[in-house]
């Protein structure tokens, strides 16, 4: 009699743990990550004592980011001990072993490849990966409903209070039928609202001699305009993050009045000061933006313009910072974001003289703040009984809030419905506005 071999056992699939530090560009760079590894048949785990090997994603851009991702990286190593470091912060491999020499790889932002490689290195994939177990439009860190798009990597651009460029390099731009068929996967696996990020996306495509690819049988320029008359077409919402303001970014705004992209431009204006906009190495020529914001309001008049600055720069006078107000009564930004000038570890700006005191800071940001409130609840107060298209990001047993046009996920307002519970994540209804505050607005769906 022939003995018919014991199976043998099944294989334990490895698991990788991950924490995942700083904006939605690195959030894009761990999706990558995890995406592959998955598809060689990794398993992702939500624990830290549930993982093989746990990668971190560090953030770099100011000097309060760096600390915490060294701080994530303390903990990692304290609670699961094979711990591999990659994003801005790797960039500075040196610094990172210095303070944890047990880190097993340290990798610069964007190194896909020496990550997973690393990772190989502690946990070997199975023999047998299961390609299946990937779905089509790759792992994603976000809510199934939205998700990030990221066009390009680096910047061209020079910012005194910057060290981007010197972690991600310069404008490497991907080419346009890459980025429109994985818009187009993200569509089809369900996606409602695809957010196009990159350190510039106004200069996407100028490294690729605005080149051409074929995309549903027609040519299509690298270019923003084009980019965005493209994904216009997936019946999604399509929100633009990023925009640094150049002329051609006049070009769509009338795809805004047309509904082909979202009426929602992150603008980073910075500052209003010539001086300090000077200082800064931006573009110093406000009165001409406020006058282009004008333009963009009377095509599109329910335009919404997200905005940071920063207050306290290097050289910043009391009569620098009363124009920046001034401006923001003329500019009418609908969200804003402000930060306290800090030095950050190799800037430019840290050797620029006139450094404002840390009180001084204080005093102006929160007079910015307050002034900026004012613009807020009159714009916010406009909204009431007007009725908007909202998505809905989460539904529980005492009503449903989600998110319209003007509201970025994470960063901007919410719409909130309170007591509505016959929909759904990720719907699109009308809501009827009935009440709002300096941010969220609260409503009924509009049922025909």
């Amino acid at each position: 009699m022939t003995r018919t071999p014991a199976p043998a056992p099944a294989q334990t699939p490895p698991k990788v743990g991950i924490v995942s530090l700083g904006c939605p560009k690195a959030l894009v760079d761990s999706e990558r990550i995890l995406t592959r590894l998955r598809a060689e048949g990794y398993s992702i785990s939500s624990t830290y004592d549930g993982a093989d090997v746990v990668l971190v994603n560090t953030c770099g851009f100011l000097d309060s980011a760096r600390d915490e991702s060294l701080e994530a990286i303390g903990e990692a190593i304290a609670e699961n001990g094979k711990v591999i470091v990659t994003g801005c912060l790797g960039a500075e491999a040196g610094l990172i072993r210095e303070k944890y020499p047990q880190v097993l790889a340290v990798t610069g932002p964007h190194q896909y490849e020496q990550v997973v490689e690393a990772v190989h290195g502690v946990a070997p994939p199975l023999s047998h990966p299961f390609f299946d177990l990937v779905p089509e439009q790759g792992i994603r860190l976000t809510p199934r409903h939205y998700a990030y798009l990221k066009i390009s990597e680096g910047c061209n651009h020079r910012c005194s209070f910057c060290i981007i460029p010197s972690m991600r390099g310069d404008l490497a731009s991907r080419p346009v039928a890459d980025v429109l068929r994985e818009a187009e996967k993200l569509a089809k696996a369900g996606v409602k609202e695809i957010l196009v990020i990159s350190q510039d996306t106004s200069a996407y495509g100028l490294d690729l001699r605005h080149a051409e690819c074929k995309w549903r049988g027609r040519p299509v320029k690298a270019r923003m305009t084009e980019l965005c008359e493209a994904l216009g077409e997936l019946g999604v919402w399509v929100r633009l993050h990023y925009v640094y303001p150049y002329p051609h970014v006049d070009e769509v705004i009338p795809l805004m009045a047309e509904r082909k992209i979202l009426p929602y431009l992150d603008i980073p204006f910075q500052h209003a000061s010539p001086t300090v906009l000077k200082a800064m190495r931006r573009p110093a020529n406000q009165e001409k933006v406020l006058d282009r914001i004008r333009n963009w309001r009377t095509i599109t008049p329910d335009l919404t313009l997200r905005s940071t600055f920063i207050v306290g720069f290097p050289g910043e006078t009391e009569a620098d910072f009363q124009l920046l107000l001034d401006w923001l009564t003329e500019a009418q930004i609908d969200r804003l974001g402000a930060f306290k000038y800090e030095n950050v570890t190799g800037a430019a700006a840290n050797e620029l003289p006139g450094h404002v005191p840390e009180k001084v800071k204080e005093e102006r940001w929160h007079r910015l703040m307050a002034h900026q409130q004012a613009i807020s609840n009159a714009r916010m107060a406009a909204k009431i009984g007007s009725t908007i298209e909202v998505l809905i990001d989460e539904v529980d047993d005492e009503g449903a809030f989600g998110r319209s046009w003007a509201d970025a996920p994470e960063i901007d307002g919410c719409v909130y419905l309170n007591g509505e519970t016959d929909v759904a994540e990720g719907d699109v209804v009308r809501v009827r506005v009935a009440h709002a505050d300096n941010y969220d607005v609260w409503g009924e769906v509009v049922r025909d």
